[in-house]
């Protein structure tokens, strides 16, 4: 009787544990849906930044086709984000392509609500062909229809951006 008693505290401690770290798991699910969809946008994401040396995005353009790629700070506007996570952002280049921004390690994300402010970014920017499966993948979190995203069928030659933190300022 002794042995049932204590086979049967065994098997509830450990259900127990296991709905806790279930638990846990939601839990943290829970804050980063909180935080991509936090109503302040304005502030700093991932690394703080001095908001000093910064360059054009037309400087870093520059840079990247002379050197491969760039490593420093540069200004611009978000023009999408993902709308799952805040995972990535694009903003337009003067060249009239738009540029990804991944963020290092997956460390920190952005809020989903944040197209159309003004941004300052550091981190590396480098030359790169997305591969289309990939590319697809943006577009799905971006939103776009799945016949859209079926349109996509060739790899894209681009610069990329991973940043280290984020400066997201208040809309002029």
């Amino acid at each position: 009787m002794k042995k049932s008693y204590l086979f049967i505290l065994g098997c509830g401690i450990a259900l127990n544990t296991a709905c806790q770290n279930q638990k846990a798991d939601s839990t943290a699910e829970e804050v980063i849906t909180e935080v991509s969809s936090v109503k302040e946008i304005p502030g700093n994401y991932g690394a703080d930044l001095e908001v000093a040396d910064v360059v054009s995005p037309a400087e870093m353009i520059s840079v990247v086709e002379k050197e491969g790629n760039f490593e420093g700070k540069i200004a611009g506007e978000i023009k999408e984000v993902c709308t799952k996570k805040g995972c990535w952002l694009t903003m337009d280049l003067p060249n009239g392509e738009s540029m990804r921004v991944t963020f290092k390690d997956y460390g920190f994300f952005v809020p989903t609500t944040s197209q159309g402010y003004p941004i300052i970014l550091e981190g590396v920017a480098i030359l790169t062909e997305t591969d289309v499966e990939t590319l697809r993948h943006y577009a799905e979190d971006g939103g776009m229809s799945k016949e859209d995203v079926a349109k996509i069928t060739e790899p894209k030659r681009e610069i990329t951006f991973e940043a280290v933190g984020v400066v997201i300022k208040d809309k002029a």
